[in-house]
């Protein structure tokens, strides 16, 4: 199975439940075709960098999942026919994309590098 990851920019005039609730749909929709999901981020609402349908601010939403190709397809489906999604972005990872999530979700760049001590002569 292939890795992948998503974002997705919802409609800022919803809600904070609904826009949960269209996560959960669309994170649903991906267990029940044999995905498996790693990790999900909810990013809030942010401002997009150019407007989209008059609208310059989104929900952001970050799934990254394995699954099989086919499974992409089917999600897409639903993603454009859905209203409330602004946007959408699908990126197959790979092996050194997936090496850097695991580092990030480890904590591993949140560590504070020791002080140089310099030695004096």
């Amino acid at each position: 199975m292939q890795q992948y990851e998503i974002v997705i920019v919802l409609t800022p005039l919803l809600s904070d439940e609904v826009a949960k609730e269209a996560n959960a749909k669309f994170s649903k929709i991906l267990t029940d075709n044999g995905a498996e999901i790693v990790q999900e981020d909810n990013w809030g609402l942010r401002k997009l960098a150019y407007p989209i349908q008059k609208k310059t601010t989104g929900y952001y939403h970050l799934t990254e999942f394995k699954a099989p190709g086919d499974v992409i397809n089917k999600l897409e489906v639903e993603l454009r026919r859905d209203e409330r999604v602004l946007r959408f972005l699908t990126i197959a990872l790979d092996k050194h994309a997936i090496a850097y999530n695991e580092k990030k979700r480890s904590g591993a760049f949140n560590q504070k590098k020791p002080a140089k001590v310099e030695d004096s002569k």
